[in-house]
């Protein structure tokens, strides 16, 4: 397959991502269509190519690009997103219940990073079961990742939390999902950097542990 080298968006990505949001309609889109593929898809695949690159020797994982088209099965209100993203994640068939790395841009601007969405609650009580029997390791990968990157890992918490037998772990035990590390940009020079792809490679490589660790436990099938 033919790939192409990421050379950055640019001001008219935004325009049409703005666009699309205050003209969500078919003829609006008819109109734009040569912009959305020209200035927003194919820069998001070489994108997702680019960042692609720490995985080309770890079977098991795929690289997803989404379209613009929302399924006309679901009757949604308005015929197309509002932003694009591009993930990686195990081959599975539900991505939210399962850690992914993410990237994604909408009219305000881009996201990216680690995200595990929506973990099952059998995840999640396995999570807390390794913290017990493996104290030491989860802390060790979540530092190891916050220092690569300078980037928190945060999460939704519970509003009483579950009981937890050694205090230095109490902050994990509250994790109720969207357990993230993530970064953000406004539209400007940092996205329409064609370095962009690099960077991106390079940030998700630094969040492998964390990417790694979750697999492992979601793979068990608990």
């Amino acid at each position: 397959m033919k790939t192409s080298e990421f050379a950055g968006f640019s001001p008219e990505t935004f325009d049409f991502l703005w666009g699309i949001r205050l003209n969500n309609n078919k003829e609006w889109f008819a109109e734009h269509k040569k912009d959305y593929v020209d200035r927003l898809y194919e820069p998001m695949k070489a994108l997702g190519q680019a960042a692609f690159r720490p995985f080309l020797d770890r079977p098991g994982n795929l690289l997803k690009v989404s379209r613009i088209y929302r399924d006309a099965r679901m009757h949604y209100p308005v015929p197309y997103k509002e932003s694009l993203w591009l993930c990686i994640r195990q081959d599975v068939e539900w991505w939210a219940e399962n850690p992914c790395l993410y990237f994604e841009i909408r009219p305000e601007g881009a996201s990216a990073g680690f995200l595990f969405w929506k973990p099952k609650t059998a995840i999640l009580e396995a999570f807390r079961q390794d913290l017990i029997a493996r104290p030491e390791v989860f802390p060790k990968i979540a530092e190891k990742c916050r220092k690569a990157t300078g980037l928190p890992l945060t999460a939704e918490v519970y509003k009483r939390p579950k009981p937890c037998p050694i205090p230095e772990l109490e902050p994990y035990f509250a994790w109720k999902g969207d357990i993230e590390c993530t970064t953000s940009w406004e539209p400007g020079e940092a996205l329409f950097d064609p370095k962009l792809g690099d960077e991106l490679a390079e940030m998700f490589e630094n969040l492998l542990p964390l990417y790694d660790y979750f697999g492992a436990l979601t793979a068990k099938g608990v």
